[in-house]
């Protein structure tokens, strides 16, 4: 295996173009069972012009052409490409526009980008404004004058020199501006690599990504390789852990730290007496998300199998993101209804300490730009407390039926049969997983040990992997 991830994507609502150019340069970062999977990977490659797509490629030259946007004043702002790795952001001319209070900076590129004087004080890198050794500003914004003017500009060693009207002086380094345009390509091409917003949706026809449990813990690129796969396709199945308790905690290790909730560190899947959770009984479980009873519900799960049920037990999976653009398009009125709509959600008991929780979480999140961010949806949790106008009640449940009718679909359900040594990983917020119904009895009493962690803390890692593999900034 070339790294530790395989995997294979197939879409068959979304079929875009291939670039000439690009696809020679496929990533190393995955090795591929479908022709169509290096399809989709380059196709997504095309569209965004950053530095960690490109990084991504292996000896690529072409430069990305520029496209124009429209006029701003007398200037216009075309997308300033960002800088590739190993080489360096030549400016041709940099000149104050005092009148729109812009920075114009033409590149050697032929493209063209403007900063404003108050963002370029603000974010002046000398000593006294930026704390070097944390990367912090210690400029205070009291302290910011922000209809500051600009006294003088000038191109000095390869390098963006400003005087400031209270003869303060910034420098700043081309590649740094050049990654910060203002243009709406460059700002979309950058929060992709921030955040690696674009997903591999899929149905039934998954085939999961499969890595290597301890090629993962000791391998950096290993590691990179199956979080940027559970950021894009939202699961990654590891094989080869110990079949002990114990796992998901290493594994977390390679991240950072587990999310503590009131279920403890870790906890353990099995049928229980007197269970304080619907888990922890072999009956069937409904697809679902875990935790909406908070209102930050843990972003990433481990399971962990020590030992599988001789009968049932198999798992299910559905990619909640897609299914949601899937009722967006066939029934708008219910995706609008579940998006808008706070439901209410408990969960009480003792376990870790004893604990009474609850929340109001729309079944669907979307952002200010109406992309979809988290599925909240777990029927054990969904409390009878309905904090909903009576004319809502009806045209509620009828989306919600909705909705659920289209996640049970079998051509959108992935089912897998977890073995002992068999370790799971998924995106809590995007996944609803279910499970079937298992005998309960026998010498293999089924068990799995599962963890949370939080996205913030995964993508952390998962940005500082991809500086020490390939030396992104």
């Amino acid at each position: 295996m070339t790294t530790a991830i395989k995997c294979s994507y197939k879409n068959k609502h979304r079929t875009e173009q291939l670039s000439s150019k690009v696809a020679p340069h496929l990533t190393r970062a995955f090795t591929t069972s479908s022709n169509y999977s290096q399809i989709r990977m380059l196709s997504y490659l095309t569209r965004w012009v950053s530095r960690g797509a490109i990084q991504a490629l292996k000896g690529t030259s072409s430069r990305p052409q520029l496209v124009k946007t429209p006029h701003i004043g007398n200037q216009t702002l075309a997308a300033a490409p960002l800088p590739f790795a190993g080489g360096s952001s030549g400016v041709r001319q940099a000149r104050a526009l005092d009148q729109e209070r812009l920075l114009q900076i033409d590149w050697d590129d032929g493209s063209c980008s403007l900063y404003p004087f108050t963002w370029l004080r603000d974010n002046c890198q000398c000593p006294h404004c930026t704390l070097q050794s944390a990367q912090a500003r210690s400029l205070l914004f009291s302290n910011l004058d922000v209809h500051t003017g600009m006294d003088q500009v000038q191109l000095m060693d390869n390098k963006v020199s400003i005087t400031w009207p209270d003869h303060h002086s910034s420098e700043f380094d081309p590649d740094w501006l050049k990654k910060r345009c203002f243009s709406s390509e460059a700002r979309q091409a950058l929060q992709e690599e921030l955040f690696l917003n674009e997903r591999e949706y899929w149905d039934s026809s998954l085939q999961i990504p499969t890595g290597d449990f301890q090629e993962v813990l000791h391998d950096d690129k290993a590691a990179l390789a199956w979080l940027e796969a559970l950021r894009r396709t939202g699961i990654v199945y590891l094989r080869g852990a110990p079949a002990e308790q114990g796992q998901v905690a290493r594994l977390s290790q390679r991240i950072g730290y587990l999310r503590l909730t009131f279920y403890g560190h870790t906890w353990q899947v099995q049928d229980k007496p007197m269970a304080n959770n619907v888990a922890y009984t072999s009956g069937e479980l409904s697809l679902h998300t875990d935790y909406p009873a908070l209102h930050h519900p843990p972003g990433v799960q481990f399971l962990h199998c020590v030992r599988q049920a001789d009968q049932g037990g198999e798992s299910e999976v559905v990619d909640g993101f897609h299914m949601a653009e899937q009722l967006r398009r066939e029934i708008p009125e219910a995706f609008n209804i579940l998006s808008s709509l706070r439901v209410d959600f408990t969960d009480s008991g003792a376990d870790y300490c004893d604990f009474s929780v609850q929340s109001k979480n729309h079944i669907i999140d979307v952002d200010s730009e109406g992309r979809v961010t988290r599925i909240n949806y777990n029927n054990a949790t969904r409390d009878s407390v309905l904090d909903l106008p009576l004319h809502q009640v009806q045209p509620f449940y009828s989306s919600l039926k909705a909705f659920v009718e289209l996640l049970s679909r079998p051509e959108n359900v992935f089912t897998y049969r977890m073995e002992p040594g068999d370790l799971v990983t998924f995106d809590n917020w995007r996944l609803l997983h279910g499970r079937k119904s298992y005998q309960s009895r026998g010498q293999n009493l089924r068990h799995l040990e599962g963890a949370y962690l939080d996205w913030d803390e995964v993508m952390s890692r998962l940005r500082v992997l991809r500086k020490a593999v390939r030396g992104d900034n």
